[in-house]
């Protein structure tokens, strides 16, 4: 199973739009998102797409009744308070935020542990379990708006680049 990993929108609904369409093109169903949509519009190219989506709020979604509300519009769309731990296709993945907002423990108790708020692309390995920060889907701190896509059974991760 493959699923896309985004962070980091901050209103750039036009990036968002044009991610979510390169995701679609390549078969991707579902989107995690780690945060900092910043408006409730900002989640319209994935009820338009009729693409899921999983996510938990950053530091900067300040309105969070109405972004739950919006994203309850979507078709799978759900937002959680950051960290939250999800079960997808039979592995146990932790979508945070910040990092530092959970233990090491907690991390290497997860197969894969999805982040945002750097807005830096990273990968690395602590212990078994691959730790991912998409970049900034908005592209806005380092002029590239980037999402991903995580293959869950290889661990491979594709970048998508604007």
């Amino acid at each position: 199973m493959r699923i896309g990993l985004m962070a980091d929108t901050h209103d750039r609904v036009p990036a968002v739009a044009n991610l979510v369409e390169k995701l679609a093109a390549k078969g991707i169903s579902i989107v995690m998102h780690a945060g900092d949509y910043c408006s409730p519009f900002c989640l319209a190219p994935f009820h338009k797409a009729e693409m899921a989506l999983l996510g938990v709020f950053g530091r900067n979604d300040g309105d969070r009744e109405t972004l739950n509300a919006y994203a309850a519009r979507g078709m799978g769309t759900e937002i959680y308070e950051s960290p939250h731990s999800f079960d997808v296709g039979g592995h146990s993945i932790l979508l945070v935020h910040e990092l530092n907002e959970v233990s090491e423990r907690s991390v290497e108790s997860h197969d894969f542990v999805i982040h945002g708020s750097t807005h830096i692309q990273v990968q690395k390995k602590v212990g078994n379990t691959l730790v991912i920060n998409p970049g900034e889907a908005c592209g806005w701190m380092h002029g590239k708006c980037t999402a991903a896509i995580l293959d869950l059974e290889t661990g491979e991760v594709e970048v998508i680049t604007l």
